[in-house]
């Protein structure tokens, strides 16, 4: 089964919020746009909030929902449902203790990211940021 995962793309000023994915997670050590899994019932959007809450204990705002990309990973299959988004309220803090930082497209290229963020990084480049 593939596992839907709603994504943050929250910019400020030209420049991206990723979080390092924490050891012990799949993916470990990699950087990568907020977000998380959408559990059973539940849209996207309202798991995008969710976990962007839990995450970052920040609101967002949505301003668009970008085409959804999947990607096959060796011992799984992803869907990223993809939203641009900007903070309506708060301040990022990483909650669970996981790295935090604002990057722009170029650093972001040079950082290790899961395969599947590098289309979501090739998109935001296709459409100018």
């Amino acid at each position: 089964m593939p596992v839907d995962v709603a994504i943050a793309l929250i910019c400020r000023r030209r420049r991206w919020l990723v979080q390092r994915r924490r050891l012990g997670q799949h993916l470990a050590g990699k950087w990568e746009f907020p977000g998380g899994k959408v559990a059973d019932g539940e849209t996207p959007e309202a798991a995008l909030h969710r976990e962007v809450r839990e995450e970052l204990a920040v609101d967002i705002e949505v301003v668009e929902a970008l085409p959804v990309v999947g990607h096959d990973y060796p011992d799984r299959r992803v869907v990223l449902h993809p939203f641009l988004c900007r903070l309506a309220d708060g301040t990022p803090s990483a909650v669970d203790g996981q790295a935090i930082r604002w990057v722009d497209l170029d650093e972001l290229s040079a950082l290790p990211i899961p395969e599947a963020n590098q289309r979501l990084v090739e998109a935001l480049r296709q459409r100018g940021y």
